[in-house]
């Protein structure tokens, strides 16, 4: 499959928009076959004058990598559809970098949602700089809150991999990609903010559905990252949930007790 407009690349090093340099024959398997999750040494072969030929795997006689020819936004299409070609192609065969930063956005996403929340229920509307000072203190623990969670949903996660994963497996799990491609599959954590900005009758149903889908999404990350079979993934998922729902119910208690003194407290007052 010969394709044009990519020259000015060596043969055996060309490299293609979207995807990671091809290396030379010398170099380890570092792609996978977004067909059969079979290793790949290159994604592409780069002829003379800009003609590339896309690498056929040769476990499933399929090109290794199609989306290294297509448009960003049908690999994004493909990836909000959970297929799981779209996500061999964006975790093994491209190299993302935004990982942390993507993290922190989805947080104070996450953030922003609970303090617009918290300051729905709380219908103060004093002016005075002491209550602002408050509501913005508000923000950075609620961002604190949120980041403790999603800390207990990977731990969660990791644990029963850790202990699930058979002893006699010759070939480790890789927990760093697995914790990118975690980090990069909760993308759906931004969808929180137009669903606060634009608010309706339906933004309660629009953020669990967008909790579904951020679950779904980790779900299938896990499944093509260490290639297991969907029972693991989802009970990976659910252990990840129950420990999160445990420091939930922990933070509850807590934010139940502050809330039982100040109302001790105005009761003094009174």
């Amino acid at each position: 499959m010969g394709t044009g407009g990519r020259s000015g690349a060596r043969p055996g090093k060309g490299s293609a928009e979207g995807a990671a340099a091809t290396p030379t024959a010398a170099s380890s398997c570092q792609y996978r076959c977004i067909e059969c999750n079979q290793e790949a040494k290159e994604l592409y072969r780069d002829y003379n004058h800009g003609v590339l030929k896309i690498t056929i795997c040769q476990s499933c006689q399929k090109p290794v990598d199609k989306y290294i020819e297509y448009d960003p936004v049908i690999i994004l299409i493909n990836a909000i559809l959970c297929k799981a070609q779209a996500y061999r192609h964006i975790i093994f065969n491209t190299k993302i970098n935004i990982h942390g930063k993507l993290c922190i956005f989805c947080l104070l996403c996450e953030a922003y949602l609970r303090w617009w929340q918290l300051q729905d229920s709380n219908q103060n509307t004093d002016p005075d700089d002491l209550i602002r000072y408050a509501k913005e203190w508000d923000f950075y623990r609620m961002f604190a809150i949120a980041s403790l969670e999603q800390t207990a949903y990977f731990i969660g996660i990791f644990t029963f991999l850790w202990v699930e994963r058979p002893m006699t497996t010759k070939k480790k799990p890789n927990f760093t990609l697995l914790l990118k491609a975690l980090l990069l599959s909760s993308y759906g954590k931004l969808l929180l903010i137009p669903a606060v900005i634009w608010e309706h009758d339906y933004t309660p149903l629009c953020l669990k559905l967008i909790k579904v889908f951020v679950l779904t999404s980790n779900f299938q990350a896990i499944r093509v990252t260490l290639n297991v079979n969907r029972k693991l993934s989802f009970l990976a998922v659910l252990s990840g949930l129950l420990l999160e729902s445990t420091i939930v119910y922990f933070f509850q208690r807590m934010e139940w007790d502050v809330g039982s003194d100040c109302a001790i407290y105005k009761s003094q007052d009174f």
